[in-house]
């Protein structure tokens, strides 16, 4: 039997490309030290997927017939080891790809012999099979829906031509960020020079989780703390987080405003038991309501001093951290367009004189803000822009505040975010 590690990766491609599903937060979660080979292994194939395959087809006996998905990923967890994974011996690359090729859950046995022939010849020079594969054009690696997003993460910022830079950036794997919740931060993190609330890990540092387990800490996007940094002095006594699973923005906003009532909804009745229980551990008061977002702003009569809507999206601007995006449908835009622009007009009319409402995606497509943006000005011209960001995270030319936060895909580091954000009275 294959090694639980590479078990676990072989569900998930199969996950990807047999389901169409997202990769699960927790798919690695009871494997201890071993997740560190299967994170590697499963970044891997998913970032090259494409070049994986274009390397198998003319290695085969007959390129045009198809090749099952189990064969499929039999093999490109096998190159992938004999690659770029230099810890991990021939025999354990070649042996643990031909036994997954022999399970009849995850492979296709009649090819447990074709596996086994491949991989062998591509174990002898390993080298020459990375450059190989490096040399492979990297747009096999990227699907249309890619291309657009790369595209439209350029665009605002006129570098439409550094399309292949951003790319190679985002086959990095990112590096997380912090947040310190109580106490001092632990040794091994140090201050993010441009985003005031994060830290980062040192160089030669290690992955903090006992520091994280305890409650002190917790992981949030560098993006996401910029977002949340905005300036705003008038009085907040009223907060909606109107998308708030999995509660890190909630967090963040019960920092910025001690005090400060804050009703959290969720609509997902695991997701929003699992915001409970993550602010209670760390000690954020927050009223969590199961409940639609859009359905509960259009029926209440209360009014907010601050209002975030984070609105589900196509997540195009997550590629880094979700290497899986580029090979899943990506057919719901207009559903999700259609409940952005109503979640925003609900949350607009909730909002107290005065206030401030912000409204952010975690994408770079213009139709998920961009369009909302220009399309709320004329039907609430009594909405103006709020400029509470530094001129550096916008797509204005200049030095002066922006109330656009779009900070460019390859001078920041971090996920692809756009917002906006406005007030009135």
């Amino acid at each position: 039997m294959p090694t639980p590690a590479r078990l676990h990766v072989a569900h998930a491609l199969h996950g990807v490309f047999g389901e169409g599903e997202r990769v699960p937060d927790i798919w690695d979660r009871d494997l201890g030290e071993d997740a560190h080979l299967a994170q590697a292994l499963l970044g891997h194939c998913l970032r090259r997927w494409g070049r994986l395959q274009a390397w198998v087809k003319p290695n085969l006996k007959d390129p045009s017939r198809g090749v099952p998905l189990g064969t499929q990923v039999a093999l490109a967890m096998g190159l992938a080891q004999l690659a770029w994974l230099p810890g991990v011996s021939d025999h354990a690359a070649v042996n643990e790809s031909v036994l997954l090729a022999a399970d009849r859950e995850l492979g296709f046995p009649p090819h447990k012999g074709l596996v086994n022939a491949l991989l062998r010849r591509a174990a002898k020079d390993r080298a020459a099979l990375a450059a190989q594969l490096e040399a492979l054009p990297a747009s096999l690696d990227r699907s249309p829906a890619v291309e657009q997003a790369l595209r439209m993460a350029l665009a605002p910022h006129g570098a439409a031509d550094q399309l292949e830079a951003l790319w190679a950036r985002l086959q990095q794997p990112p590096r997380p960020a912090f947040r310190v919740l109580k106490g001092e931060s632990p040794e091994g993190l140090v201050p993010d020079l441009e985003v005031p609330s994060a830290l980062r890990m040192a160089e030669g540092g290690s992955f903090p989780r006992p520091w994280l387990e305890s409650g002190a800490g917790m992981v949030q996007d560098r993006t996401s703390q910029a977002l949340l940094a905005y300036a705003w002095n008038r009085p907040v006594a009223r907060i909606l987080d109107a998308c708030a699973a999995p509660g890190g923005k909630t967090t963040a906003l019960a920092r910025r405003h001690p005090g400060a009532e804050i009703t959290a909804l969720e609509a997902h009745p695991r997701r929003a038991a699992r915001l409970r229980l993550t602010l209670q551990q760390r000690e954020v008061e927050a009223e969590v309501i199961q409940a639609d977002a859009a359905e509960w702003l259009e029926r209440t009569e209360e009014a907010f001093d601050l209002i975030l809507v984070d609105a589900p999206c196509s997540g195009s601007g997550t590629l880094q951290k979700h290497p899986e995006w580029p090979w899943l449908a990506h057919d719901e835009l207009p559903r999700l367009t259609g409940l952005q622009r109503r979640l925003l007009t609900a949350a607009a009319d909730r909002l107290a004189p005065r206030g401030l409402l912000i409204y952010a995606v975690c994408s770079w497509l213009p139709e998920e803000a961009e369009a909302h943006r220009e399309w709320l000005a004329e039907a609430r011209p009594d909405l103006r822009p709020a400029t509470v960001w530094p001129a550096g995270l916008g797509v204005e030319s200049g030095t002066a505040p922006t109330a656009r936060f779009q900070p460019h895909p390859l001078r920041w580091e971090g996920e692809g975010f756009q917002a906006f954000a406005l007030t009135w009275g």
